[in-house]
């Protein structure tokens, strides 16, 4: 006599899996975001809403470097950081990688407080994904260039004020930061905004900053995360998402590939 199993659900059931209405995305791999390894550079304000959104969506290997300390100014635009941090200048970096535990205990954030370029050659070659959470260009080329050369793709973010944008390279396919660079950004590009930091050379002014600008940039680097490592390229942004809260408009631009870029060549 055959007797066939049944399954009792209860209600509340789907409740107790954590991942529920992310794995209702058909193409939602939990096991390919959790094993995913990515670094994000830059542990401002992009970076602490960037942060916060990867460990919500289920990363679980993040690399996180920044040399700065925390200051008061930070704390209405950065969710991990606290009067205390403030007070005591602590890093940046440490202080994600210590609250990072209280959104998710699995979560495996590893500082680096130092410069990205003070790092080993091979670091950013052990990621899947790069993303930048900057406020220089010098950096953020940086990150490009060796990215680009390693194959790895690079997700640039910045905001100014109340516009950000977003860009998204995916070497050898698309164009890459430096293609739409101009002769005002090779300007500049030496110059640090940023709010602590010994290696500022020049006095810049303080840029508005907005929390709401921010959360919008840091979540369009995340989705495009996840749609690089859940295997969705052809929904990627090509090239340039470009957000405006004065108007509260949103574009995307083509950034066309350079012939004379050094890294296409």
């Amino acid at each position: 006599m055959h007797v066939m199993a049944t399954l009792t659900l209860q209600a509340g059931d789907v409740d107790r899996d954590k991942y529920d209405r992310s794995k209702r995305f058909g193409w939602f791999d939990r096991d390919a975001v959790r094993d995913a390894a990515v670094l994000v550079v830059g542990a401002g304000a992009l970076g602490n809403e960037t942060c916060k959104d990867l460990i919500l969506s289920g990363f679980r290997n993040i690399s996180l470097v920044d040399m700065d300390h925390v200051v008061l100014s930070n704390l209405n635009r950065c969710v991990f950081f606290s009067n205390g941090d403030a007070e005591q200048r602590r890093y940046k970096a440490n202080v994600i990688a210590e609250k990072a535990a209280r959104l998710d205990p699995d979560v495996q954030v590893e500082p680096y407080v130092q410069k990205i370029q003070e790092l080993p050659d091979d670091f950013i070659a052990r990621h899947d994904v790069v993303l930048g959470c900057l406020d220089n260009i010098e950096t953020r080329l940086h990150l490009n260039a060796h990215a680009y050369y390693r194959g790895i793709p690079y997700i640039d973010g910045g905001t100014r004020g109340l516009v950000g944008k977003v860009q998204v390279v995916v070497p050898p396919d698309t164009s890459c930061l430096e293609c739409g660079m101009n002769v005002t950004h090779h300007r500049v590009k030496d110059v640090r905004y940023s709010c602590t930091g010994d290696d500022v050379t020049v006095f810049e002014p303080k840029m508005a900053s907005d929390v709401n600008t921010t959360s919008i940039i840091s979540a369009v680097q995340v989705q495009e995360t996840l749609k690089l490592v859940n295997g969705r390229r052809e929904r990627l942004i090509e090239n340039l998402f470009y957000y405006d809260a004065n108007r509260n408009v949103a574009d995307v631009m083509e950034v066309p590939l350079d012939p004379g870029c050094p890294h296409h060549q």
